[in-house]
């Protein structure tokens, strides 16, 4: 990370600071060097892009296209899939807990548990909608897979499925979220979701961090995701249609003792004509697992954080606002 520093010398003021300017960090998943690069980039940031991920060009395109169809459809057609309790079709209300957004969204299940049985009208092939999630689903699946290995190994852990592992579990509660945020102009999501006051900059998604192990993310050609880079600074994510960025989540924080940072985030939407659609897999563990510093990166050292069940910890953290700072009550030393 790169601070521009400047003092006016002539009349001995104080010195001020311009915002910061960074570089996302770029791992190309094909390169030898990726596993020292995804470790460096969750020490600094707790967020980078990957290229070379082999998640199919038709994957992606097909399910945006799908997507797309979806969200234009009248408020009406898209209530039918079910409203969001937590699973289907939300719109605007973020959770339970006040926070709302300029948005709507699908939030589906990924494991073998719980299949995706859209409820879409008629005039929405519902058929082709599914496979196309289920395609996508399973490539992030893989993806994810490779980047937690990749991780492990950079981390110098033998066991180097350690995170994968609970990926592939059959009780994996990760879930996969499209996001739809209309455009403030009008158009897209149709005429119940124009902006009447036509606001500037206006939040899509509030600033938040992702509870879960690590979030795989992409979105069309359309700027608006900012990342906190410290001190209250945000700065913009420049939006890349053809490549994937990597989220560190609290979970993983808890489990690499601190050393990882989960990366607080948010959407802002500009006042113009182009919707941003975004897609969203989150990597989250069976309920059931213990979340606590692997023991192979402890080395002598002590635990920072309460051990908790995944069930615990997804349950406390979407009893709360958006920009809570959820690890609180977990952190030993805040306790004592």
């Amino acid at each position: 990370m790169q601070y521009s520093y400047m003092r006016n010398c002539s009349n001995n003021r104080a010195a001020t600071f311009s915002p910061p300017v960074v570089t996302i960090p770029i791992v190309d998943l094909s390169k030898p060097d990726a596993q020292a690069l995804i470790v460096k980039a969750c020490e600094d940031f707790g967020f980078f892009k990957v290229i070379n991920h082999g998640v199919p060009v038709d994957a992606i395109s097909l399910l945006e296209e799908e997507a797309t169809k979806f969200f234009s459809l009248p408020l009406s057609d898209k209530e039918k899939v079910g409203l969001a309790n937590p699973f289907g079709y939300g719109n605007k209300r973020l959770g339970y807990n006040g926070d709302v957004g300029w948005i709507e969204y699908l939030l589906l299940k990924t494991n073998s548990q719980h299949s995706n049985t859209l409820t879409l009208p008629s005039d929405q092939n519902s058929e082709q909608f599914r496979c196309a999630l289920n395609e996508y689903m399973q490539a992030m699946r893989k993806m994810a897979c490779e980047v937690l290995e990749l991780m492990a190994e950079g981390l110098k852990i033998e066991e180097r499925n350690v995170l994968s592992k609970l990926v592939m579990d059959e009780q994996s509660d990760s879930a996969f979220r499209v996001n739809h945020y209309p455009a403030s102009n009008g158009g897209g999501g149709g005429d119940e979701n124009k902006n009447k006051n036509n606001t500037t900059n206006m939040v899509g998604f509030g600033e938040h961090t992702d509870p879960q192990i690590i979030s795989l993310l992409r979105s069309n050609n359309t700027s608006g995701l900012q990342i906190d880079v410290g001190d209250g600074n945000w700065i913009p994510v420049p939006p890349d249609h053809s490549s994937f960025f990597v989220n560190v989540g609290d979970s993983l924080q808890v489990m690499t003792n601190g050393r990882f940072k989960s990366v607080r985030h948010r959407v802002i939407v500009d006042n113009g004509y182009k919707s941003r659609l975004s897609m969203i897999y989150f990597v989250g563990p069976p309920l059931s697992e213990k979340i606590a510093p692997l023991p192979s990166l402890m080395l002598g050292k002590e635990s920072l954080y309460k051990e908790f069940t995944w069930f615990e910890y997804k349950n406390a953290a979407y009893s709360t606002r958006l920009a809570t700072n959820r690890l609180i009550p977990y952190e030993k030393i805040a306790a004592s």
